[in-house]
């Protein structure tokens, strides 16, 4: 028998619960946006060489993509809010690690365990929206305000890392993700639903293994082809992750109770959802990456100036992903979705043009284009994911996405974060003097960061030249990462459109 229409609507319990369910969203956006504006602390601390600057920014996107496929069915199986909770006591601990770091490859380990327990977080909190409300109208209400956390992560991180690093060392922008851990685990159990499939079916580690495997296999052969060039190394990485990949899909279209339901991919929409979490967080990490930077190291900002700038871009996002589901109502799905990809083509090209003479408006206009477009796109596209599947399904069907947009993620900075600092090495190169000591050459050829660092104990008028040049080489690979991102945008949303251009609200 159907639910009537009374039965479906959420109760108040159910919005509680779901202020709940946003406190990890925040603190994942958090981790991420608060690290931006550590950077340049953190480089200038532990002396990480840009290779590792990289990996530290990333690895936490790699597992967390590694990861979610398998966590996602992890959670259908053993409860949704079960595994949220295991995932607030490894990522409080990780970021407990990460926060007294002493080397490169202790922070390194630190975010790779923060990835581990980010990965068992991000599929439990999508499903259970998709569990908690029935009614297609307050489902996409819900998932509106659940993307808005998202982008409300963005805005606080930035503030409160500020706040601390004027006050702290940079490992202290760790600590805010403790207090939040507790709160989540106290409070999941009192006014969050345990759901979870009745009857699962036997799990697989050899798909858990393959699937693992495969991701990870291509994931680092993209962050290895984008620093090194297609090598050997990462000939063989691609090669070996599409054939585990294939393993993987061949193992769950025969499997009586496959890890996830392949079959949900034979669905455009489906397909085309996962597409856009890849591209919609492609470009926000890669593009916040560049825009910290950019407002501390060019323009001159303390962290907390910075962070409060970036409220900006954070706010269109929010107002983005609230507008959506109103918009829904009376323009088509896909209509929405392929003009967020625009607008994200739009703000990126904007930023093409930013200079180190240009400031504040252009650099804010661009992000905030882009981030409004990411928020809109985001709620409407999450909301097909959800529907597509069974609601028993719900954990690995979000698992999915989750890792369309982690991966988007991870990619965004390997590819992006690698045009920028490769622009940025060509260009110190040719600039710096071949007799220019080595203890001064290395820091400033490496990494923006290291150039200003080295700037502080140079005389006048070196310091002011060194300056002058690493801004205008970390101009250059911005601008050069924009009008990239910019292209694939446009196209990306012509084929969106395309592909969902019978796309309506979800009525399921």
């Amino acid at each position: 028998m159907s639910q009537t229409a009374t039965d479906q609507r959420a109760t108040r319990k159910d919005w509680l619960g779901l202020a709940v369910l946003v406190v990890p969203i925040l603190v994942v956006s958090m981790d991420m946006s608060v690290l931006y504006l550590a950077l340049p602390f953190m480089t200038a601390d532990l002396e990480p060489t840009g290779n590792q600057t990289l990996w530290i920014l990333d690895i936490y996107g790699f597992l967390l993509a590694g990861l979610l496929i398998t966590m996602g069915s992890l959670g259908d199986r053993i409860g949704r809010r079960t595994l949220l909770m295991i995932g607030a006591v490894v990522f409080g601990a990780a970021s407990l690690a990460a926060t007294f770091s002493t080397s490169p490859e202790m922070l390194l380990v630190a975010r790779a365990l923060l990835g581990i327990g980010g990965a068992t977080i991000a599929p439990s909190t999508l499903s259970l929206i998709r569990n908690m409300f029935h009614d297609p109208t307050q489902r996409k209400e819900a998932i509106g305000l659940w993307t808005a956390g998202f982008a409300g992560g963005a805005a606080v991180g930035p503030v409160i890392g500020g706040v601390l690093l004027e006050h702290f060392w940079w490992g202290s922008v760790f600590l805010i993700n403790i207090p939040i851990m507790i709160v989540l685990f106290v409070a999941a159990p009192l006014l969050v639903p345990e759901f979870k499939d009745a009857d699962p079916g036997r799990f697989d580690p050899i798909s858990v293994v393959l699937a693992i495997a495969s991701m990870l296999s291509i994931v680092f052969a993209i962050k290895h082809g984008a620093q090194e060039g297609i090598d050997t190394a990462a000939a063989v990485s691609t090669l070996a992750g599409l054939a585990l990949g294939t393993l993987f899909v061949l193992r769950q279209r025969k499997a009586a109770n496959p890890l996830i339901d392949v079959t949900l991919f034979a669905e455009r929409a489906f397909s085309a959802a996962v597409v856009v979490q890849f591209l919609v967080i492609f470009a926000m990490t890669g593009f916040s990456l560049f825009a910290s930077q950019y407002l501390q190291l060019v323009v001159g900002l303390g962290p907390l100036e910075a962070g409060l700038w970036l409220l900006v871009p954070a706010v269109a996002a929010a107002a983005g992903a609230v507008l959506a589901p109103t918009l829904s109502k009376v323009i088509r799905t896909g209509t929405i979705i392929a003009g967020g990809l625009l607008a994200i083509a739009i703000g990126c090209t904007a930023m093409a043009f930013v200079s180190a003479d240009s400031g504040l408006p252009l650099l804010l206009t661009g992000m905030a284009v882009l981030t409004f477009g990411i928020g809109a796109a985001s709620t409407l596209n999450s909301d097909i994911v959800l529907t597509a599947a069974a609601p028993e399904k719900a954990g690995a069907a979000s698992a999915l996405s989750e890792t369309g947009a982690e991966l988007g993620g991870a990619v965004g900075i390997a590819i992006l974060g690698t045009i920028g600092s490769t622009a940025y090495r060509h260009r110190m190169d040719d600039a710096i003097p071949a007799q220019t000591p080595a203890e001064i050459a290395d820091p400033a050829r490496e990494t923006i960061g290291g150039a200003v660092a080295v700037a502080d104990y140079l005389p006048e008028p070196f310091a002011s030249q060194l300056t002058a040049v690493a801004n205008s080489s970390f101009i250059d690979g911005f601008n050069l990462a924009s009008g990239a991102s910019a292209g694939l945008m446009a196209v990306s949303a012509v084929a969106v459109f395309v592909l969902l251009r019978r796309q309506t609200a979800s009525a399921r």
